[in-house]
């Protein structure tokens, strides 16, 4: 029997200290980057986008890739590269921690615009007042002592 499976996730992750590092010059070529990291993990990816201290990855996860090995390799593999590449010289990292949600694949087209559109987007919302908003839209306890 063959393993099938439709989970759709956002993945949201920040520069470290939310520093406005990713200028809007060079994030077309991380954006690639990473989207060459998901072929690699057998992984499709609906949409990527983001402003300078964050960005949204909206993708189907292959059944034998972990979420947990996926950012993490995702991470590694974009400070190498954004160091090799000189792309953002600010850059200082990624923040230890992300944030991952599961949607209906019902979901996946207001996905994709949402994402699409983050730019206009933050011109009303902070990532934080966003990243608040998705962990209580998706009922996730945090304390928000650790979302410094």
């Amino acid at each position: 029997m063959s393993t099938y499976t439709q989970i759709l996730y956002q993945i949201v992750f920040s520069t470290k200290k939310r520093e406005r590092t990713l200028k809007e010059k060079d994030r077309e070529k991380l954006y690639a980057y990473i989207c060459g990291i998901l072929k690699n993990k057998k992984c499709h990816l609906y949409r990527i986008n983001g402003v300078e201290d964050h960005i949204h990855i909206i993708t189907h996860i292959h059944p034998s890739v972990t979420l947990s090995s996926l950012v993490k390799d995702i991470k590694l593999s974009t400070s190498s590269w954004i160091k090799e590449n000189s792309c953002f010289p600010s850059f200082n990292g990624w923040q230890d921690g992300y944030g991952a949600f599961t949607y209906s694949i019902t979901e996946k087209n207001r996905l994709i615009e949402y994402v699409k559109n983050q730019l206009i987007h933050h011109f009303r919302k902070s990532f934080m007042e966003e990243y608040i908003e998705l962990l209580r839209e998706h009922k996730i306890d945090f304390d928000e002592r650790y979302l410094l």
